[in-house]
């Protein structure tokens, strides 16, 4: 500085100006980003300041917007998903999405909106990722972007393919084309609803970026220089600017909204940014590049930072925060949608009332509520409409589901439908125009049904079939269906009909083209056209002009003629590289052109005038022109349907009309009426329905029998001629049905103890039905209604299929293509049997008889032939070979007809030479079981004659004659011609959901099932003989029931306070009924009715298991198969109780006893043993020592009876010396308990056995006395103790002379020795007492002739208590030292006792509180000394870890498996409802079984499941874990 030199300097918030002295007021607010968002400058300072919904931050520049975190969401193509920009905490919203590309919210809708363009489709979703729906799935191509306005709440997208911008509600309705017109490719889309517009870029040919008003008014384009892949833009509502990417540029510009000062951002480092959105003073952006989401300062560029790297593919990106939709905008359509009927649509200034596309307004805010005319074409994938209503021509596509490939159009205005074929579907469907009613008309015998047409006059339905070849007409609803035209056809193309001239005209592209008439009636054909054709496509009448307009894609021109084929013109003969579908409206022709890809216009008298309506569309197929203009026409079928009793026909005059019937029924002479069925036909079964063809008519056409009923798999089928009835079998369904030829009467005759039913005949002289069980191995019969059914033949049938009955000779055939394939006869009662082939047969499939011929027919699929012999088998010979997979043979008149797998078709050749085979139907995938017959036929003579041949049940013919028989199991009498109601002796088992029984009565051991209703889970079982009741526990409903023998009155005895009762017997004596419940842990009693309910036994009990009672000795026994294993008996009021065993034993699960020998037999299935005793526990011996899972067992006679779990059989073996060992039933799921029914059985009586024993309430039996006992809970009525004694009822008493214990408390000072019975509530009055009526509360009396107890009674009473306790001490001692089970033979435990659902063994941890799970199945692991879990101690339940069906259950488990340290390292508490893990595991892939296995090796991993799961074959019902499996070859039935 020089020495005296003056240096000015000025205040902040001034410069020095360029004197050097003089200060200027700087103005901050000119520097862009010195304040955030508003800023107002000041003499030598300036002042920041934020927008509604921002606070300034301490900084005093920079603003902070108010409430949450900003999170921003993006799409990932993939996923949806969250990220805090500061804290890149990152977090899954939606996944498994095909590819999500655009993306908006509504934050205070709190929904997420997105466009997939994989799919096409526009969805949404709460912000949570909940409650996924569509919004808009028609009509998209490339939906690349979408906006929400969340002031008016509206959709707004842009579609690239299209070239479009569209505009909906946020429910996807009123949609509307909002701008079309000047779009190429339409990307980016950003609203301004506090402004009422829109900004959208596009990346066509001229990129740039455009406004217009949210109505599509004022439009303009703010940029389009400088641009090429403009991908992104956002508008900054505070700073009021607007943001956009451009990916080719590789930079990030702003301009202010009306695009005045652009400026770049970022113009390095940038790859290929795709996505942006602004929040604050930041902006955010994806990149497809670097898979980025990346931040940067919005005014300066700096500041760059990577928010998330490593993505799978960022697409859209927002930042989810309520300043991004302020609320403070006004809804310019106010609380009522601005009086607008449809959309209303905001403006700068205002709002504009708008319409859906295509509805033409008929007020200022009023639309048209339909369509009047409008353009219909077909384009494969959908149905689309162009209005004629409006200017936009835009197109839109009618909403309809399944639409695959769409060929040929037409509609009807009277009931606003459209009528379509689908060529993928093979079906004929129709909507309203506006696609609502959506249903399908005609969907069976179709091919390639390539052309449509309305007769709108007589509401008719014409079709052409260009795969069978054929013309059909039906009513518009599909019903009345008829062949019109058949022969001499080759590829039938289009159809249009002329209801005013009566005429219907088609075109046929086959070898020689042609255009072809006839009447509408098929009358008059004739061939119009025949030359300078090659693919005659679209036809269009002119009424008019009297002219008939096609379109040729061979010749490449649209020509006319007159309508009898005469004045041929060329109409357009240039530019018309492939045309397809054509149709007339006012001055116009319309077609579609398959290799333009367009639909276009010209004027139809001239071909002049050429407009394009759409262009860019594939896959054009038929046009139409809806308009509500027809003429209308009188015909002589509007009157009374023209005297037709079905279809009345349109025909040219003078005839003017016919009377036609329904496919394969004759007219009758009058010329107007229908037969009123096919009198002889082919019948046959194709899986899912059943189709008959008739033989009445010149042609082979199938239909439909639609019975009201859903088919799986239908295989076997016969006809009753008589009434007009079908049978079937349903192998899936496991039933036999029946229901009349036209569908009406369905009814199920069988529907239990079917297997695989593959062969069925109908004896419709007898009145009978057979059938044939691979399955059971059994062939059987019964009455036309299923009644009174018998099992003929069970033995030494390997696989019987095909059966066929010969009435007249008594006779039964059937063939058996077992392991030794052969083909037997026998008489129709099952005598005589005989083998007549057995040798070069290999899967013997269809039989026949042919009574004329007197010779059998069947057919080897595995020979591939179709043979013959004589009645007897001999004379056997090759008809025809080879055939390729014949299944069903039948034969009529002098034909055999069969199905054929292999060829997917019915055949037909002569019966005696086998020559001439021709193809009935083609094209039949799962063609099953087929019958002819002819229903003019006299059905012959009934061998059993009047009065069922005085057959009091079955009558059966056999060669001589006919024999009488009794249902399954039931023997005849004496007099050879009655029957008894049921069987006298016989089984009863339960198996989960059925309650059956097995004759012991006759040899043939099959269970028939007792129609018990609500049968759900049975497990244990008993009767009582004098009332013929069936008593049973179901453990799902938590219930003891009864029911008469005969499966009728079931009512319920016990329904509340039970939770899992595992065993059950009848005191038929004392009318008494005893229950064990190992939920409980109690032994019950009540009488029969279920009254008088009292708890006998609730102490020392771990799990009781099965009980049974001896009244003659009134002994009660029962199994424990807890902790400590034992069997135990009382007297039968609980009394004198002592453990008869309590050694070797592991779970002793079945108990039953034999009151002759007087022995108990139990079985042990940890042991897999049976054993017995006698009734003090001494003379122990071991019946039989190697039974797999035996469960439940009883006796009769010399036999001991069982079922078993593993095995899934019943078995019985010889009581005395355990040999002669017999399986008496196979194959059933889910065997449980078993008893026997007795004249026998239920002997014996006892001091209660006359009135009670004079008790008013319980009477028990005891050794050498009785007594009397009052129930728990009092019933109203008095009770005494006393024998013959009835108290009187209670009388008031006072406060001080109650008694002074509390009702419901046990005083046990009281209770007089020796009788150990539980608390019994006394209602007593002092005045009762003092004259001796009444016990204290909880008392029983001996009913013996003494004064009272004796003293050696006391003392006996405290040496056997003391007796007891040191017994306790015993074997407790012994079990620490020792381990239960020390066998190594059974270190490998495979499965664990009975738990039908639930539970078993528990480790009793106190402690540790049950979840709600625990009583569903738990299963322990026993620890030894050491905590090892050895293999010897793991109980493993049926059904290893397998889950059941119960959500619920499902839902609790897992959260017990999230706590798994604590309970789980104890217990493995499943829910299951099978049996075993084959049970379990048989209607799985092996790979399912393995995936639920590891899934859950957490709660099972010391189980050893290798030896649990020895084989999963077997046909098991589906248990909801897989589709039903399609079988992999055909020959898989």
């Amino acid at each position: 500085m020089v020495r005296g030199m003056v240096q000015c300097t000025c205040h902040t918030g001034y410069r020095l100006l360029e004197d050097g002295r003089s200060c200027q007021d700087v103005n901050e607010c000119a520097e862009e980003g010195y304040c955030s968002q508003g800023c107002t400058n000041s003499e030598g300072g300036f002042q920041c300041w934020c927008e509604q919904g921002y606070e300034l931050r301490p900084d005093k520049r920079s603003c902070k917007a108010l409430g949450p975190e900003p999170v921003l969401l993006f799409a990932n193509r993939i996923d949806i998903r969250q990220v805090l920009p500061h804290r890149s905490e990152y977090t899954l919203l939606l996944n498994n999405l095909e590819n999500a590309i655009a993306l908006d919210f509504h934050h205070s809708k709190e929904l997420v909106f997105w466009s997939d363009v994989t799919l096409d489709r526009i969805m949404r979703a709460n912000l949570n990722g909940s409650n996924v729906e569509e919004v808009v799935s028609t009509g998209l191509e490339s939906p690349g972007g979408l906006a929400i306005d969340w002031i008016h709440d509206k959709l707004y997208w842009t579609d690239s393919g299209t070239s479009r911008i569209e505009v909906a509600n946020l429910d996807g309705t009123h949609r509307k084309v909002l701008l079309w017109q000047n779009l190429e490719k339409p990307r980016a889309i950003a609203l301004h609803p506090m402004e009422g517009t829109i900004y959208w870029t596009d990346w066509g040919n001229t990129p740039r970026i455009e406004y217009s008003n949210m109505d599509g008014s004022n439009r303009r384009i703010i940029a389009d220089t400088h641009l090429f892949w403009p991908n992104g833009l956002t508008i900054d509502y505070a700073g009021h600017r607007m943001y956009w990417v451009d990916a080719k540029h590789h930079v990030i510009e702003r301009a202010d909204l009306d695009g005045r000062n652009r400026k770049a951002v970022i113009s390095q480092g940038l790859p290929h940014p795709f996505a942006i959105t602004v929040f604050e003073d930041s902006l955010y952006w994806t990149d497809w590049h670097t898979k980025s989401i990346n931040s940067a300062n919005k005014f300066t560029g700096k500041n760059q930072e990577i928010i998330r790297n490593k993505l799978h593919f960022p697409m859209d990106i927002h930042t989810l925060h309520p300043q991004r939709q302020p609320a403070a905008g006004r809804n310019r359509c106010g609380a009522n949608n601005g009086g607008c009927t449809h959309l209303c649509l905001p403006s700068s200034k205002d709002y504009t009332c708008a319409c859906p596309t295509g509805f033409r307004k008929t007020s200022s805010h009023a639309c048209a509520q339909s369509l009047d005319k409008f353009l219909l074409f077909a384009r494969r994938m959908d149905i689309r409409r162009i209005s004629f209503d409006t200017d936009d021509l835009s197109d839109d596509v009618i909403p309809l589901a399944d639409v695959r490939s769409a060929v040929a159009l037409d509609w009807d205005s009277k009931d606003d439908y459209v009528y379509w074929t689908d060529v993928s579907t093979d079906s004929i469907s129709r909507a309203k125009w506006d696609g609502s009613s959506q249903e399908v008309v005609v969907d069976t015998s179709l091919e390639s049904p390539a052309g449509l047409a309305i007769d709108w006059v007589t509401n008719k339905l014409y079709w052409t079939d260009a795969g069978t070849d054929r013309i059909e007409v039906s009513n518009t609803d599909g019903t009345m269906r008829t062949v019109l035209i058949w022969e001499n056809l080759d590829r039938p193309r289009d159809i249009v009909v002329d209801p005013v001239g009566g005429f219907m005209y088609w075109t046929d592209w086959g070898a020689s083209p042609k255009i072809e008439r006839a009447g509408m009636d098929a009358s008059n054909r004739l061939v119009i056209i025949s030359s300078n054709l090659t693919w005659p496509n679209g036809l269009a009448i002119d009424y008019e002009s009297q002219r008939l307009y096609w379109a040729d894609a061979g010749m490449k021109t649209i020509e006319y003629a007159s309508l009898d084929g005469n004045n041929r013109k060329v109409l357009i003969g240039s530019n018309l590289p492939h045309p397809f579908g054509l149709t007339l409206y006012g001055e116009r022709i319309y077609w579609t052109d398959w290799q333009a890809k367009s639909i276009q216009s010209a004027d139809r008298r001239t071909g002049q005038a050429r407009e394009t309506l759409q262009d860019n569309l594939e896959n054009l197929m038929d046009i139409h022109v809806f308009h509500r203009h027809r003429p209308p026409v009188r015909t002589a079928c509007q009157v009374g349907n023209g005297g037709c009793s079905h279809l009345c026909l349109l025909a040219p005059l003078p005839k003017g009309y016919s009377c036609t019937c329904p496919t394969g029924i004759n007219l009758q002479s009058d010329g107007k009426t229908c037969s009123p069925g096919m009198t002889s036909f082919l019948i046959f079964a194709r899986r899912t329905d059943i189709r008959m063809v008739s033989l009445d008519i010149p042609y082979f056409a199938d239909v439909v029998i639609s019975v009201n009923v859903t088919m799986k798999n239908t295989i076997a089928i016969g006809v009753d001629p008589r009434e007009g009835k079908v049978y079937w079998s349903d192998s899936t369904l496991r039933k036999i049905s029946r229901a009349a030829l036209d569908g009406s009467q369905f009814e199920d005759i069988i529907t239990t103890g079917l297997l695989t039913t593959d062969g069925l005949a109908v004896d419709a002289i007898g009145r009978k039905i057979y059938w044939t069980d691979t399955g059971t191995n059994r062939i059987e019969v019964g009455n036309l209604d299923g009644s009174m059914r018998k099992v003929l033949v069970w033995q030494n049938l390997d696989s019987p299929r095909a059966i066929a009955l010969y009435h007249e000779m008594g006779y039964m055939y059937w063939t058996d293509w077992g392991e030794n394939a052969k083909l037997e006869r026998s008489g129709m009662d099952g005598s005589g049997r005989v083998v007549l082939i057995s040798n070069n047969l290999g899967w013997p499939n269809g039989l026949a008889v042919d009574k004329a011929g007197s010779q059998l027919l069947w057919a080897d699929a595995h020979t591939e032939r179709i043979e013959a012999a004589d009645l007897n088998g001999a004379n056997r010979r090759t008809l025809l070979s080879p055939v390729q997979h014949p299944y069903g043979l039948t034969l009529l008149d002098s034909y055999i007809y069969w199905t054929d797998w292999q060829t997917r078709s019915i055949h037909r050749a002569d019966k005696d030479t086998g020559a001439n085979v021709i193809l009935v139907r083609a094209n039949l995938p799962g063609l099953m079981d087929i019958q002819a017959v002819d229903r003019a036929r006299p059905l012959g003579f009934n061998k059993c004659g009047v009065r069922n041949g005085g057959c009091s049940h079955l009558c059966l013919p056999h060669p001589t004659g006919f024999s009488c028989a009794c249902p399954t199991g039931i023997q005849l009498k004496r007099d050879e011609q009655t029957c008894d109601s049921s069987p006298e002796t016989y089984l009863l088992f339960s198996s989960r959901a059925s309650i059956r029984r097995i004759s012991l009565d006759t040899s043939d051991h099959t269970d028939v099932h007792i129609p018990v209703p609500e049968l759900n889970n049975v497990i244990s079982l008993d009767y009582d003989s004098v009332d013929g009741k069936i008593y049973y526990t179901d453990v799902f409903l938590d219930v003891i029931r009864r029911s008469d023998l005969n499966g009728s009155n079931m009512e319920t005895v016990i329904g509340q306070g039970l939770k899992t009762t595992d065993g059950l017997a009848v005191d038929w004596v004392a009318r008494n009924l005893y229950w064990t419940d190992t939920g409980r842990n109690t032994i019950e009693v009540a009488r029969l009715d279920g009254s008088s309910r009292k708890v006998l036994i609730n102490n020392s009990l771990d799990e009781p298991r099965a009980i049974a009672v001896f009244p003659k000795k009134g002994y009660l026994f029962w199994t424990d198969w807890g902790h400590i294993a034992k069997i135990e008996r009382a007297n039968l009021d609980g009394s004198e109780r002592k453990i008869l065993i309590n050694t070797d034993l592991g779970w002793p699960n079945g108990l039953t006893l034999d009151y002759d020998t007087r022995r108990i037999y139990w079985v042990d299935a940890h042991l897999d043993r049976i054993e017995s005793c006698d009734l003090n526990g001494k003379l122990r011996q071991v019946l039989v020592s190697q039974v797999s899972h035996p469960f439940a067992l009883t006796q009769q006679d010399r036999w001991i009876y069982w079922t078993d779990w593993q095995t899934k059989s019943i078995q019985r073996v010889d009581k005395y010396s355990g040999r002669n060992k017999e399986t008496v039933l196979a194959n059933v799921e889910g065997l449980m308990d078993i008893i026997v029914v007795s004249p026998q059985r239920q002997t014996g009586t006892n001091a209660c056995g006359v009135n009670n024993g004079g008790c008013t309430h319980l009477c028990f039996a005891r050794a050498s006395d009785f007594v009397c006992a009052c129930p728990d809970e009092p019933d109203g009525r008095p009770c005494s103790t006393i024998p013959g004694v009835v108290p009187p009822g209670p009388e008031p008493t006072r406060v001080s002379e109650r008694s002074q214990t509390p009702p419901g408390r046990v005083d046990t000072s009281t209770t007089k020795p020796l009788t150990s019975l539980e608390a019994v509530e006394g209602n007593c009055s002092d005045k009762d007492a003092r004259r001796g009526l009444c016990t204290h509360a909880n008392e029983a009396v001996l009913a013996t002739m003494g004064e009272g107890l004796h003293v050696s009674y006391i003392i006996g009473g405290l040496l056997s208590i003391l007796f007891i306790l040191l017994l306790i001490a015993a074997l407790i001692i012994y079990r620490h030292n020792k381990s239960k089970f020390t066998d190594p033979g059974l270190g490998n435990l495979t499965y664990s006792n009975p738990s039908y659902r639930t539970s078993t063994q528990e480790v009793k941890i106190e402690a540790i509180p049950k979840p709600t799970m625990y009583n569903q199945l738990c299963y322990k692991k026993e620890t030894g000394p050491d905590h090892s879990y050895t293999k010897e101690k793991i109980k493993i339940v049926e059904g290893i870890c397998l889950l059941s069906g119960d959500d619920s259950e499902w839902d609790d488990l897992k959260q017990i498996r999230s706590s798994r340290g604590g309970i789980l390292r104890d217990h493995v508490c499943m829910k299951t409802d099978t049996v075993s893990i084959q049970a379990s595991s048989g209607s799985l892939d092996d790979t399912e079984t393995e995936q639920l296995l590891q899934e859950e090796q957490s709660e099972c991993s010391s189980v050893n499941t290798a030896a649990a799961t020895p084989e999963r074959r077997g046909s098991l019902p589906d248990t909801g874990w897989k589709h039903q499996r399609k079988p992999s070859t055909e020959s898989e039935v």
